[in-house]
């Protein structure tokens, strides 16, 4: 399958040559992954092979696999540009991701409400859009129906599964929950736009 073709899958049509492009100017290997509790995607560097890896996973909305794909895109070039001493979402990691997606930052490829929330956001890119509720919220309105809720959307008390692991919410901390792993009785910070199944059960921890 030719890379256009892979792109056509995932991405906004409008941003399939984009993808293509950089891609293959570039020159790393793509994989699509299965879904990932703790990742969208990521990118390595082996310096045996001195090959470039990005992933992306493939459960992503169009909207959320092309910010994350760009986001993966712009630790590459942050690599290239600055070598390896540098952190991992610093200033030149932001500098490279606005570069790489304002071609992309326009009517025709995204939603108007997911283009207001990316313009807010990059301000001042975070690490991830996980890590901005405002907009990973605007982008997971654009996924396939589920029965999973937020973690921000389940009581104090209730129990709920997580990366198939039930816990019980005990209080919010800004961002994210203190939660009791049930099983072990173990606590764990967990954030608050978490997609969670909520089980319905009060408990007394």
């Amino acid at each position: 399958m030719t890379a256009e073709k892979v792109f056509e899958k995932f991405v906004p049509l409008n941003s399939v040559s984009y993808c293509v492009k950089l891609y293959e100017k570039l020159g790393f290997e793509f994989k699509i992954k299965k879904a990932r509790q703790t990742k969208l995607g990521d990118y390595r560097y082996n310096p045996k092979s001195e090959r470039h890896t990005i992933t992306v996973n493939n459960d992503l909305n169009p909207f959320a696999f092309l910010v994350t794909y760009l986001h993966e895109v712009a630790h590459l070039m942050a690599f290239k540009q600055y070598g390896r001493r540098i952190q991992p979402h610093g200033k030149e990691w932001k500098n490279c991701f606005k570069q790489v997606a304002s071609p992309m930052l326009n009517a025709d490829v995204f939603h108007p409400n997911v283009l207001n929330a990316l313009n807010q956001y990059f301000k001042s890119p975070r690490a991830s859009s996980c890590s901005d509720p405002v907009l990973y919220q605007i982008l997971k309105q654009f996924d396939e129906p589920n029965d999973k809720i937020l973690l921000k959307d389940v009581q104090v008390g209730v129990s709920f599964l997580f990366n198939n692991k039930a816990f019980v919410k005990l209080e919010k901390k800004r961002t994210r929950a203190v939660c009791l792993e049930i099983e072990t009785k173990k606590k764990y910070m967990i954030s608050e736009v978490a997609e969670v199944k909520t089980m319905g059960i009060k408990e007394n921890p």
